[in-house]
């Protein structure tokens, strides 16, 4: 960060958003693209997140909190993002690939 400003070098892939509603049961996006190894990822309801080919997200895994700012979390092609909520609350997930 410099001056207060977020830098971020990588740029966003168009058409690759997905929103993924959070619940109460693991939710899986669909697998990102063959030249993503980052995406960003933003919450309208605190949840918790877990990336991989085939993920299940848990209550004891990456919270994503619906007051964070965006954050950029490197992932590998082919790799699915899987969103659960955290306590009892609701929202959506927004996932969009980034690349350089």
């Amino acid at each position: 960060m410099a001056n207060g400003i977020n830098i971020n070098p990588r740029r966003h892939i168009a058409g690759t958003g997905q929103n993924l509603t959070i619940g109460a049961a693991s939710v899986a996006s669909t697998a990102v693209g063959s030249q993503t190894y980052a995406i960003r990822v933003t919450a309208t309801g605190n949840c918790h997140i877990s990336i991989g080919q085939a993920p299940t997200a848990t209550a004891t895994n990456a919270l994503i909190k619906a007051t964070d700012i965006p954050e950029i979390i490197a992932c590998s092609p082919g790799d699915k993002v899987a969103v659960i909520q955290d306590a009892t609350s609701t929202g959506t997930l927004n996932i969009l690939e980034l690349t350089h």
